[in-house]
């Protein structure tokens, strides 16, 4: 069985992958071909979206949304080819640390 971190990781592989061997059939590739605002585009989209379905109250509406944007947030770390590992790596230093306190030590 596959740990949090492993699906992500995976899925990013695949959107790697995908990146740097295009095909037509690739929704992954279409994206990155489209540019970057395409790319940053679908994340407001799916963010928007989750918004709307926490809004509605449906719960296996907020899965699907959720990991909607989750995939699209993958994409833009590949267009960066920044790994998974860089984000969990950030919320581990930021883990135990008051959101208001972190938060002002990024304005310093």
């Amino acid at each position: 069985m596959q740990t949090k971190e492993d699906i992500l990781d995976a899925v990013y592989q695949i959107i790697l992958h995908r990146k740097n061997h295009p095909t037509e059939q690739s929704y992954v590739a279409s994206l990155y071909a489209k540019g970057l605002d395409k790319v940053l585009g679908k994340i407001g989209e799916e963010a928007t979206e989750v918004a709307v379905a926490g809004k509605g109250g449906d719960p296996e509406q907020v899965v699907c949304e959720a990991a909607d944007l989750i995939f699209h947030l993958l994409v833009l770390l590949g267009h960066y080819e920044l790994p998974p590992e860089r984000v969990y790596a950030e919320l581990r230093r930021r883990f135990g640390t008051s959101g208001l306190q972190e938060k002002a030590s990024r304005s310093k």
